[in-house]
């Protein structure tokens, strides 16, 4: 039997949820209320629900909060979230919350049972809106990961193109089209934001990917 606690403000939906839930087999849904705040005062430890259903905009404490302190308290208890929203940023502060499961208003019933059925199974129940962002977000992350915060300019990093292409600083002004005095001031700033003293330095750096 898998136990289910709802905390949602909007009593249609509420019992919308509670009642399809315990009409389910092998689901209970006892526990519903309308406010972080009700769900503390009258559920103990020993009737903590396996899957609590929280809604974010809720009265008094904010639901992220509310995931905060009632994993804090019960740490086994899986929280999904069932939000109308979906910008990154409450979804990330969800999941970094305790969250291990997303899913949006406009899912249907049948797929809530689903969810909660895969949450008990292991999983991490997401809507398909939801769960592109979380994709999205960490290939952002390793995008960004991958290209180094460099110190250099445009200009600065062109001619150390130039310098790895093996061109000589004639050459590389001859390409950018600026004197061979600007491309010897450029030098000198590279190896000093850089750190280097010499060009096969500044080469090795590039060819790493530290540039």
């Amino acid at each position: 039997m898998i136990l289910v606690g709802i905390i949602e403000d909007d009593e249609q939906i509420r019992k919308g949820v509670q009642t399809f839930l315990n009409r389910q087999e092998n689901f209970s849904c006892e526990i519903a209320y309308g406010s972080v705040e009700d769900f503390l005062k009258n559920v103990d430890a020993g009737t903590m629900p396996n899957v609590l259903i929280m809604d974010l905009g809720l009265p008094g404490m904010s639901g992220i909060d509310g995931i905060k302190l009632i994993k804090e308290k019960n740490s086994d208890i899986d929280v999904i979230v069932f939000s109308v929203y979906n910008d990154p940023k409450r979804i990330f502060d969800s999941l970094c919350a305790g969250a291990t499961g997303y899913l949006l208003k406009n899912t249907p019933l049948e797929e809530i049972k689903e969810g909660i059925e895969l949450l008990s199974k292991g999983g991490s129940p997401m809507s398909p809106q939801i769960a592109r962002k979380v994709i999205e977000h960490f290939a952002l992350s390793n995008a960004k990961k991958k290209e180094p915060q460099s110190p250099l300019s445009a200009k600065e990093k062109e001619i150390v193109i130039g310098l790895v292409d093996g061109l000589s600083y004639k050459l590389i002004a001859d390409r950018m089209d600026i004197s061979i005095e600007t491309v010897r001031f450029h030098i000198k700033n590279i190896y000093r934001k850089l750190h280097v003293h010499g060009k096969a330095e500044v080469i090795s750096k590039s060819l790493r990917g530290e540039i």
